[in-house]
Protein backbone atom coordinates (compact mmCIF):
# COMPACT_ATOMS: atom_id res chain seq x y z
CA UNK A 1 0.00 0.00 0.00
CA UNK A 2 1.41 3.11 -0.72
CA UNK A 3 1.81 5.98 1.72
CA UNK A 4 -0.40 8.48 -0.35
CA UNK A 5 -3.40 6.67 0.34
CA UNK A 6 -5.65 8.32 2.47
CA UNK A 7 -7.57 6.97 5.36
CA UNK A 8 -10.99 7.42 3.68
CA UNK A 9 -9.34 5.60 0.60
CA UNK A 10 -7.83 2.59 2.36
CA UNK A 11 -11.13 2.17 4.80
CA UNK A 12 -12.60 1.79 0.94
CA UNK A 13 -10.33 -0.04 0.16
CA UNK A 14 -10.15 -2.88 2.26
CA UNK A 15 -14.23 -2.66 2.43
CA UNK A 16 -14.25 -3.77 -0.79
CA UNK A 17 -11.39 -6.03 -0.30
CA UNK A 18 -12.63 -8.35 2.54
CA UNK A 19 -15.59 -8.94 0.12
CA UNK A 20 -13.27 -9.87 -2.75
CA UNK A 21 -10.87 -12.09 -0.53
CA UNK A 22 -14.16 -13.89 1.25
CA UNK A 23 -14.57 -15.06 -2.37
CA UNK A 24 -11.02 -16.63 -2.08
CA UNK A 25 -11.91 -19.12 0.89
CA UNK A 26 -15.55 -19.63 -0.78
CA UNK A 27 -14.20 -20.71 -3.76
CA UNK A 28 -11.58 -22.64 -1.69
CA UNK A 29 -14.04 -23.95 0.18
CA UNK A 30 -16.39 -25.30 -2.35
CA UNK A 31 -13.36 -26.93 -4.27
CA UNK A 32 -12.31 -28.65 -1.29
CA UNK A 33 -16.03 -29.92 -0.61
CA UNK A 34 -15.83 -31.73 -3.99
CA UNK A 35 -13.10 -33.69 -2.77
CA UNK A 36 -14.35 -34.55 0.86
CA UNK A 37 -15.21 -37.54 1.84
CA UNK A 38 -13.01 -39.86 -0.54
CA UNK A 39 -10.15 -40.53 2.01
CA UNK A 40 -7.63 -38.38 0.36
CA UNK A 41 -6.36 -35.49 2.09
CA UNK A 42 -4.06 -34.60 -0.78
CA UNK A 43 -6.69 -35.03 -3.22
CA UNK A 44 -8.90 -32.07 -1.24
CA UNK A 45 -5.88 -29.99 -0.29
CA UNK A 46 -4.78 -29.74 -3.63
CA UNK A 47 -8.50 -28.58 -5.07
CA UNK A 48 -8.54 -26.00 -2.37
CA UNK A 49 -4.77 -24.75 -3.12
CA UNK A 50 -5.76 -24.39 -6.50
CA UNK A 51 -8.90 -22.96 -6.37
CA UNK A 52 -7.41 -20.15 -3.87
CA UNK A 53 -4.62 -19.33 -6.01
CA UNK A 54 -6.93 -18.97 -8.98
CA UNK A 55 -9.41 -16.77 -7.04
CA UNK A 56 -6.46 -14.20 -5.57
CA UNK A 57 -5.21 -13.73 -9.01
CA UNK A 58 -8.10 -12.42 -10.43
CA UNK A 59 -8.61 -9.70 -7.86
CA UNK A 60 -8.64 -6.67 -10.04
CA UNK A 61 -5.44 -4.34 -9.14
CA UNK A 62 -4.29 -6.36 -6.12
CA UNK A 63 -1.02 -7.75 -5.91
CA UNK A 64 -0.79 -10.69 -3.04
CA UNK A 65 2.69 -11.69 -1.35
CA UNK A 66 2.39 -14.91 0.78
CA UNK A 67 3.96 -14.21 3.65
CA UNK A 68 2.79 -17.40 5.58
CA UNK A 69 2.13 -20.66 3.65
CA UNK A 70 1.95 -24.27 4.51
CA UNK A 71 4.82 -25.15 2.07
CA UNK A 72 7.74 -23.53 0.19
CA UNK A 73 8.56 -23.99 -3.45
CA UNK A 74 9.49 -27.43 -3.15
CA UNK A 75 6.19 -28.46 -1.96
CA UNK A 76 4.01 -27.70 -4.47
CA UNK A 77 0.86 -27.48 -5.00
CA UNK A 78 1.21 -25.83 -1.32
CA UNK A 79 0.95 -21.90 -1.38
CA UNK A 80 4.71 -21.37 -0.73
CA UNK A 81 6.59 -18.50 0.75
CA UNK A 82 7.03 -16.18 -0.85
CA UNK A 83 4.77 -16.57 -3.78
CA UNK A 84 3.66 -13.51 -5.79
CA UNK A 85 -0.04 -14.10 -6.86
CA UNK A 86 -1.53 -11.07 -9.30
CA UNK A 87 -0.55 -8.11 -10.14
CA UNK A 88 -2.17 -4.45 -9.61
CA UNK A 89 -0.71 -1.05 -7.29
CA UNK A 90 -2.46 -2.20 -4.02
CA UNK A 91 0.37 -4.63 -2.51
CA UNK A 92 -1.18 -6.68 0.27
CA UNK A 93 0.46 -9.01 2.51
CA UNK A 94 -1.16 -12.83 2.91
CA UNK A 95 -1.18 -15.26 5.85
CA UNK A 96 -2.92 -18.40 4.63
CA UNK A 97 -4.10 -21.80 5.29
CA UNK A 98 -5.83 -23.51 2.16
CA UNK A 99 -7.37 -25.88 3.97
CA UNK A 100 -6.90 -26.10 7.81
CA UNK A 101 -8.01 -29.99 8.90
CA UNK A 102 -7.14 -31.85 5.72
CA UNK A 103 -7.92 -35.38 7.69
CA UNK A 104 -11.40 -34.36 8.38
CA UNK A 105 -11.91 -33.59 5.12
CA UNK A 106 -10.48 -36.77 3.89
CA UNK A 107 -12.44 -38.55 5.95
CA UNK A 108 -15.97 -36.16 5.57
CA UNK A 109 -15.42 -35.19 9.74
CA UNK A 110 -16.22 -31.41 11.26
CA UNK A 111 -13.77 -28.82 11.33
CA UNK A 112 -12.07 -28.51 8.02
CA UNK A 113 -12.19 -24.44 7.13
CA UNK A 114 -10.43 -22.17 3.79
CA UNK A 115 -8.64 -19.30 5.42
CA UNK A 116 -6.64 -16.51 5.12
CA UNK A 117 -5.45 -13.27 6.94
CA UNK A 118 -4.64 -10.26 4.58
CA UNK A 119 -2.87 -6.64 5.68
CA UNK A 120 -1.14 -4.00 3.67
CA UNK A 121 2.36 -4.93 2.88
CA UNK A 122 4.66 -5.46 5.63
CA UNK A 123 1.80 -5.83 8.29
CA UNK A 124 2.46 -9.57 8.71
CA UNK A 125 5.12 -11.64 10.14
CA UNK A 126 7.07 -13.80 7.96
CA UNK A 127 8.08 -17.31 9.13
CA UNK A 128 8.75 -20.82 8.28
CA UNK A 129 6.22 -23.72 8.53
CA UNK A 130 7.07 -24.71 12.53
CA UNK A 131 5.39 -24.43 15.20
CA UNK A 132 4.52 -22.25 18.48
CA UNK A 133 3.32 -22.39 21.82
CA UNK A 134 0.04 -20.35 21.67
CA UNK A 135 -2.13 -19.00 24.50
CA UNK A 136 -4.90 -17.35 23.32
CA UNK A 137 -8.36 -16.00 25.10
CA UNK A 138 -10.60 -13.04 24.69
CA UNK A 139 -10.35 -9.72 25.62
CA UNK A 140 -12.29 -9.97 29.42
CA UNK A 141 -9.05 -12.18 30.03
CA UNK A 142 -6.59 -10.47 27.95
CA UNK A 143 -5.06 -8.45 31.03
CA UNK A 144 -5.15 -11.04 33.23
CA UNK A 145 -3.29 -14.52 31.68
CA UNK A 146 0.35 -14.60 30.67
CA UNK A 147 2.15 -17.34 28.79
CA UNK A 148 4.97 -17.35 31.17
CA UNK A 149 2.86 -18.30 34.09
CA UNK A 150 2.38 -22.23 34.95
CA UNK A 151 -0.80 -23.32 33.43
CA UNK A 152 -2.16 -23.75 37.18
CA UNK A 153 -1.83 -20.18 38.06
CA UNK A 154 -3.05 -19.06 34.15
CA UNK A 155 -6.60 -21.49 34.94
CA UNK A 156 -6.75 -19.08 38.14
CA UNK A 157 -6.82 -16.19 36.60
CA UNK A 158 -9.09 -17.15 33.98
CA UNK A 159 -11.38 -18.25 36.06
CA UNK A 160 -11.05 -14.60 37.99
CA UNK A 161 -11.26 -12.95 34.59
CA UNK A 162 -14.40 -14.95 33.46
CA UNK A 163 -16.20 -14.35 37.12
CA UNK A 164 -16.31 -18.15 37.69
CA UNK A 165 -16.87 -19.56 41.17
CA UNK A 166 -15.15 -23.28 39.92
CA UNK A 167 -12.62 -24.33 37.67
CA UNK A 168 -14.92 -26.89 36.40
CA UNK A 169 -17.14 -24.09 34.57
CA UNK A 170 -14.01 -23.45 32.43
CA UNK A 171 -13.38 -25.32 28.70
CA UNK A 172 -9.47 -24.89 27.71
CA UNK A 173 -8.80 -26.22 24.36
CA UNK A 174 -5.50 -28.18 23.61
CA UNK A 175 -4.29 -29.91 20.48
CA UNK A 176 -4.18 -33.71 21.06
CA UNK A 177 -0.90 -33.92 20.93
CA UNK A 178 2.36 -36.20 22.58
CA UNK A 179 4.64 -32.68 22.87
CA UNK A 180 1.27 -31.35 24.90
CA UNK A 181 0.36 -34.08 27.22
CA UNK A 182 2.50 -32.79 30.32
CA UNK A 183 0.24 -29.20 29.87
CA UNK A 184 -3.27 -31.67 29.70
CA UNK A 185 -2.71 -33.44 32.73
CA UNK A 186 -1.41 -30.30 34.47
CA UNK A 187 -4.95 -28.21 33.18
CA UNK A 188 -6.69 -31.35 34.29
CA UNK A 189 -5.27 -31.16 37.81
CA UNK A 190 -6.84 -27.81 38.14
CA UNK A 191 -10.54 -28.84 37.58
CA UNK A 192 -10.95 -27.13 34.24
CA UNK A 193 -12.50 -28.84 31.95
CA UNK A 194 -9.90 -29.95 28.52
CA UNK A 195 -11.30 -30.62 25.15
CA UNK A 196 -8.73 -32.63 23.25
CA UNK A 197 -9.07 -31.84 19.09
CA UNK A 198 -7.40 -33.67 16.90
CA UNK A 199 -6.06 -30.94 14.28
CA UNK A 200 -7.54 -27.75 12.99
CA UNK A 201 -6.51 -25.20 16.74
CA UNK A 202 -7.15 -21.51 13.40
CA UNK A 203 -10.83 -21.64 14.62
CA UNK A 204 -11.11 -22.28 17.98
CA UNK A 205 -8.15 -19.61 18.79
CA UNK A 206 -10.52 -17.44 17.41
CA UNK A 207 -13.70 -18.28 19.26
CA UNK A 208 -11.91 -17.84 22.63
CA UNK A 209 -12.68 -14.38 21.50
CA UNK A 210 -16.54 -15.10 22.04
CA UNK A 211 -18.91 -15.65 24.45
CA UNK A 212 -21.43 -18.46 24.63
CA UNK A 213 -19.18 -20.62 22.26
CA UNK A 214 -17.23 -22.75 25.06
CA UNK A 215 -14.07 -21.73 24.09
CA UNK A 216 -12.59 -20.07 26.90
CA UNK A 217 -8.99 -20.07 25.76
CA UNK A 218 -6.33 -22.40 23.91
CA UNK A 219 -3.42 -23.60 24.76
CA UNK A 220 -0.60 -25.80 23.97
CA UNK A 221 2.08 -26.09 20.91
CA UNK A 222 0.61 -25.78 17.61
CA UNK A 223 1.46 -24.83 14.15
CA UNK A 224 2.91 -21.08 13.50
CA UNK A 225 1.05 -20.90 10.06
CA UNK A 226 -2.42 -21.15 11.86
CA UNK A 227 -0.87 -19.17 14.98
CA UNK A 228 -0.31 -16.17 12.90
CA UNK A 229 -3.93 -16.24 11.11
CA UNK A 230 -5.33 -16.29 14.49
CA UNK A 231 -3.43 -13.36 15.43
CA UNK A 232 -5.08 -11.24 12.99
CA UNK A 233 -8.48 -12.52 13.90
CA UNK A 234 -7.61 -11.84 17.66
CA UNK A 235 -6.30 -8.69 17.35
CA UNK A 236 -9.34 -7.62 15.00
CA UNK A 237 -11.23 -8.52 17.99
CA UNK A 238 -9.72 -6.97 20.94
CA UNK A 239 -8.47 -10.59 22.61
CA UNK A 240 -4.97 -11.72 23.23
CA UNK A 241 -2.75 -14.36 21.99
CA UNK A 242 0.71 -14.97 23.15
CA UNK A 243 2.98 -17.22 21.22
CA UNK A 244 6.70 -18.32 21.31
CA UNK A 245 8.29 -19.88 18.64
CA UNK A 246 9.25 -24.03 18.81
CA UNK A 247 11.60 -24.59 15.55
CA UNK A 248 11.44 -28.49 14.88
CA UNK A 249 15.15 -28.53 14.33
CA UNK A 250 18.33 -26.87 13.79
CA UNK A 251 17.81 -26.22 10.44
CA UNK A 252 14.39 -24.75 11.13
CA UNK A 253 15.89 -22.62 13.88
CA UNK A 254 18.39 -21.72 11.29
CA UNK A 255 15.52 -20.62 9.01
CA UNK A 256 13.82 -18.63 11.36
CA UNK A 257 16.75 -16.82 12.94
CA UNK A 258 17.52 -15.59 9.47
CA UNK A 259 13.68 -14.15 8.80
CA UNK A 260 13.76 -11.62 12.25
CA UNK A 261 12.57 -13.92 14.25
CA UNK A 262 13.24 -13.68 17.64
CA UNK A 263 13.37 -17.29 19.41
CA UNK A 264 12.83 -17.67 22.78
CA UNK A 265 10.70 -14.21 23.20
CA UNK A 266 7.09 -13.82 23.77
CA UNK A 267 5.06 -12.82 20.88
CA UNK A 268 2.14 -11.11 20.71
CA UNK A 269 -0.62 -10.51 18.76
CA UNK A 270 0.34 -6.86 17.16
CA UNK A 271 3.84 -8.63 17.07
CA UNK A 272 2.01 -11.45 14.51
CA UNK A 273 0.31 -9.03 12.99
CA UNK A 274 1.25 -5.50 13.38
CA UNK A 275 -1.03 -4.20 10.93
CA UNK A 276 -3.93 -1.92 11.44
CA UNK A 277 -6.13 -2.54 8.61
CA UNK A 278 -6.29 -6.71 8.84
CA UNK A 279 -8.67 -8.82 7.20
CA UNK A 280 -9.58 -12.10 7.86
CA UNK A 281 -12.05 -14.50 5.83
CA UNK A 282 -12.81 -18.01 7.06
CA UNK A 283 -15.14 -20.11 5.06
CA UNK A 284 -16.14 -23.86 6.32
CA UNK A 285 -15.92 -26.69 4.40
CA UNK A 286 -17.67 -29.34 6.86
CA UNK A 287 -19.25 -27.91 10.15
CA UNK A 288 -16.79 -25.99 12.86
CA UNK A 289 -17.98 -27.24 15.93
CA UNK A 290 -17.40 -26.01 19.82
CA UNK A 291 -18.29 -28.05 22.42
CA UNK A 292 -22.08 -26.49 22.57
CA UNK A 293 -22.76 -25.92 19.30
CA UNK A 294 -21.73 -25.76 15.35
CA UNK A 295 -20.65 -22.07 14.46
CA UNK A 296 -20.15 -22.11 11.15
CA UNK A 297 -21.94 -24.99 9.14
CA UNK A 298 -19.73 -26.65 6.08
CA UNK A 299 -20.87 -26.47 2.23
CA UNK A 300 -23.91 -28.09 1.10
CA UNK A 301 -24.48 -28.75 -2.24
CA UNK A 302 -27.77 -28.81 -4.30
CA UNK A 303 -28.88 -28.69 -7.89
CA UNK A 304 -27.61 -26.27 -10.02
CA UNK A 305 -25.55 -25.05 -6.84
CA UNK A 306 -23.99 -24.54 -3.37
CA UNK A 307 -24.07 -23.11 0.00
CA UNK A 308 -21.46 -21.60 2.49
CA UNK A 309 -21.02 -20.51 5.64
CA UNK A 310 -18.19 -17.83 6.39
CA UNK A 311 -16.85 -15.38 8.88
CA UNK A 312 -15.72 -12.22 7.99
CA UNK A 313 -13.84 -9.64 10.22
CA UNK A 314 -12.08 -5.93 9.36
CA UNK A 315 -11.20 -3.22 11.45
CA UNK A 316 -14.81 -2.58 13.35
CA UNK A 317 -16.90 -5.25 11.48
CA UNK A 318 -18.22 -8.65 12.00
CA UNK A 319 -20.06 -10.85 9.91
CA UNK A 320 -20.98 -14.37 9.49
CA UNK A 321 -21.97 -14.59 5.67
CA UNK A 322 -23.80 -17.31 4.57
CA UNK A 323 -24.31 -17.55 0.76
CA UNK A 324 -25.89 -19.38 -2.08
CA UNK A 325 -23.52 -19.59 -4.89
CA UNK A 326 -25.45 -20.37 -8.30
CA UNK A 327 -22.93 -22.96 -10.09
CA UNK A 328 -25.07 -24.14 -13.04
CA UNK A 329 -27.55 -21.37 -14.01
CA UNK A 330 -29.44 -23.94 -16.03
CA UNK A 331 -30.04 -26.65 -13.69
CA UNK A 332 -29.99 -24.35 -10.89
CA UNK A 333 -33.43 -22.65 -12.93
CA UNK A 334 -35.12 -25.84 -13.91
CA UNK A 335 -34.97 -27.38 -10.67
CA UNK A 336 -36.36 -24.24 -9.20
CA UNK A 337 -33.28 -24.60 -6.37
CA UNK A 338 -33.87 -20.94 -5.18
CA UNK A 339 -36.95 -22.06 -3.77
CA UNK A 340 -36.21 -25.10 -1.56
CA UNK A 341 -34.42 -25.34 1.51
CA UNK A 342 -31.47 -27.27 1.70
Amino acid sequence: MTIEKTATELKHIYKSLSWQLLEVTENAAIAAARAAGQGDKNLADRAAVDAMRTALSHIPGVSSNIKIGEGERDDAPMLFIGEKIGEGDVNIDIAVDPLENTNATANLNSGAVCVLAAAPSGGLIQASDTYMDKLCVGKDAADYVDIRLAPEENVRRLAKALKRRDNRELTITVLDRHRNEELIKRLRSTGARVRLILDGDLMPSVFSCFKGVGVHAVMGIGAAPEGVISAAAIKLLGGKMQAIWKPKDETDEERLRKMGVRLGEVYTQDDLAPADNLIFCATAVTPIMTTSKAVLEGVSFFPGGAKTDSLVITRGFMNFVPTTHVLDPLVFEEEKSEFRLY
